[in-house]
């Protein structure tokens, strides 16, 4: 059966690849992004949406999912991050996805069932130096997703992904070299970094009516760093 789901952001890594799964499916898929991008070459239309600045969306009356996908990667020393770093962050990862989740909601809850897919990071449940800000703020996606399972069921299921280092252009200055690749892969116990192919399977799962049963959870593709040591 046809779905029709809000993708905000997703013109580039895990968004895209999601974009390219769900249409394969014969999905209709609406999309809110900073510029048409890569989504208007597969056909979707684009309307603005600036995660610092949203603007209005023109949804339609019925929404089965959403998926928000802005992110950033802010990796500094904790003495030299400063107000407006943790504020950049916390705008886009939270508060982007707060306005999308508020504008979407009339939709989602005219939908028999709806899923709301957010994303946090593996930095949240292993801590790691540099990654104070996006951790802080990806910390309170999670915590926002948790409660609005709650406030929203048992209509509306919201769940998490936290992904570790995947090779999407987010990362590109992490994994631009071969050695930096092969040192990414390594720190993770299956020795490799994750593809946005995998995690777009992950977000069309909690889309879908095989994970109906799941809500309020934090899924964690991250090659078993958050919880395994193999040494």
């Amino acid at each position: 059966m046809s779905r029709t789901i809000l993708l905000i952001g997703g013109n580039s890594g895990i968004g895209l690849a999601t974009a390219r799964r769900l249409l394969s499916h014969g999905d209709t898929v609406i999309a809110a992004a900073r510029s048409p991008g890569p989504l208007a070459g597969l056909g979707i239309q684009v309307q603005p949406f600036d995660a610092l600045h949203p603007a209005d969306l023109d949804l339609p009356p019925v929404l089965d999912g959403l998926v928000y996908c802005p992110g950033t990667i802010t990796l500094k020393p904790f003495h030299r991050l400063t107000a407006a770093d943790f504020l950049n962050d916390f705008g886009v990862n939270c508060l982007g996805a707060v306005s999308a989740i508020q504008a979407a909601l009339p939709a989602l809850k005219a939908a028999p069932a709806a899923s709301i897919v957010l994303f946090s990071t593996v930095a949240v449940a292993q801590g790691m130096p540099f990654h104070a800000s996006i951790a802080a703020a990806k910390a309170a996606v999670e915590g926002l997703a948790r409660s609005l399972a709650a406030e929203l069921a048992p209509k509306i299921r919201v769940n998490v992904i936290a992904p570790s280092l995947t090779d999407t252009p987010l990362a590109s200055n992490l994994l631009g070299t071969e050695a930096k690749r092969e040192a990414a892969g390594k720190r993770h116990p299956l020795q490799r970094v994750g593809t946005p192919e995998q995690t777009a399977e992950l977000v069309d799962f909690l889309l879908s009516n095989a994970a109906g049963y799941m809500t309020g959870q934090t899924l964690r593709p991250d090659g078993g760093l958050s919880s395994i040591r193999t040494f």
